[in-house]
């Protein structure tokens, strides 16, 4: 069978294109080789529907070890009790979990996506907007940090079953001891979402929300540095902690419900292929120099958020403990919009995303997301933000202005064009 050049030739095209760039958004990253090998390998040929011993198919056996070591990693890394490492993505994890937890039309409160939540926080476009019945809470306008007194408002007023937190832009840790607090008071169960922060919470650099939290979601690519995936976690004493009804009055454990809501639930047969890459990226991810790295995103995003504000930028909660900063660029006179796609014909890449009482729509938006794990991962060092924000800024400020765009392209290319795409250094 000959090679199939057109697709091929764009995967080198892309390649050259995440070589040379800037790569800022901060749901990205880059993986090792042995991640993307195990993504290629002939494990994309096995059907496993089931969990490892209890498969629908003859022919397991190695699956059945991989998958095994997949979750014994993943538990050691996080401290967890149990985890299924089959979702196919965060969003397949948080359906799973909605529908081992809830009937239809039961009540859920989430964090509000136009303040930095997620789709699957209860988004009125997303499945966990229209089967259950959302409600929400989102930041305080003066300082841009977690409102918990209108979470806790909220939840005494309306009593959900489920409160989610974490957040796809949100740049601050998040008080699982509080949230805890307000779930006993109307029993409701939690469901943190750390699908953006947690290689910082695996390294011990965030808290762990596994300590306080009755269920846990995540991906597995963003600073987790592993294949795109999606994984559930359980820590000790989940089991139906305020006596609940499950649904249909079903007398299963949790872990056995989370497991059926996955298979057959949500999904068919896992990805095995991934599930061996997954287990790679957590091995590495149990390494003292993973903990290295995500000390580095750490510390580059915190001197990347000053940079901006000595610039002029208010960035959302006024600075990053984590690896990402939500930038509010109206000051600038520019839209989020006009920003990322002016930004990437320099090839700095970055996102939209709407802030914290945004006047513009979705599609407009007046920020930026900006996140460091990727570039972090090819070698990039605190020392250089003050270079990386400048040509940013060069940008932003003369978004009309070809020639100067042309030239950042130029200094990104010089800066970028010679780094591996992985380094552990």
């Amino acid at each position: 069978m000959s090679k199939d050049t057109q697709i091929f030739n764009l995967i080198d095209a892309e390649k050259e294109r995440q070589l040379h760039g800037l790569e800022l958004i901060a749901s990205e990253n880059f993986v090792s080789d042995g991640v993307m090998e195990s993504v290629g390998s002939v494990l994309t040929n096995k059907y496993a529907e089931g969990l490892p011993g209890k498969r629908y198919y003859g022919g397991c056996k190695i699956v059945d070890q991989i998958e095994t070591l997949a979750i014994d990693r993943l538990c050691k890394l996080f401290g967890a009790e149990w985890a299924n490492v089959q979702p196919h993505s965060g969003a397949q994890a948080n359906a799973a979990v909605l529908l081992a937890c809830l009937n239809p039309g039961d009540k859920i409160l989430g964090f509000d996506l136009s303040h930095g939540g997620h789709l699957t926080h209860g988004s009125p476009v997303n499945f966990s907007g229209k089967i259950y019945d959302p409600y929400f809470y989102g930041v305080k306008k003066e300082t841009g940090l977690v409102d918990y007194e209108m979470m806790e408002e909220v939840a005494k007023k309306e009593f959900p079953k489920l409160i989610i937190c974490g957040a796809s832009a949100y740049s601050r840790d998040w008080d699982y001891m509080r949230i805890r607090k307000i779930a006993d008071e109307v029993g409701a169960l939690i469901l943190a979402d750390i699908s953006h922060p947690a290689g910082l919470i695996a390294t011990g650099l965030l808290s762990n929300p596994l300590e306080y939290c009755h269920i846990v979601t995540s991906t597995t690519h963003k600073t987790l540095r592993g294949p795109r995936g999606g994984i559930i976690m359980l820590g000790k004493n989940f089991d139906n902690p305020y006596g609940l009804k499950w649904k249909n009055g079903n007398p299963k454990s949790m872990a056995a419900l989370l497991d059926a809501a996955v298979f057959p639930g949500t999904q068919g047969g896992p990805l095995e292929h991934v599930i061996a890459a997954k287990a790679v990226a957590f091995g590495e991810a149990l390494t003292d120099r993973y903990k290295v790295y995500m000390k580095q995103v750490q510390k580059n995003a915190a001197v990347m958020a000053d940079e901006f504000v000595k610039r002029g930028y208010s960035i959302i909660s006024g600075g990053t403990d984590n690896h990402s900063m939500l930038i509010d660029i109206r000051s600038k006179g520019v839209t989020g919009k006009d920003a990322e796609n002016t930004l990437v014909k320099a090839d700095i890449t970055v996102n939209k995303n709407m802030v914290p009482f945004d006047t513009e729509s979705p599609f407009i938006t007046s920020g930026i997301r900006i996140g460091t794990p990727a570039i972090t991962s090819r070698g990039v060092k605190e020392n250089e933000m003050a270079q990386i924000v400048e040509l940013i800024d060069r940008v932003i400020t003369n978004i009309d202005n070809h020639t100067i765009i042309a030239e950042v392209k130029i200094e990104v290319n010089k800066l970028m064009g010679h780094r591996p795409l992985f380094t552990w250094e």
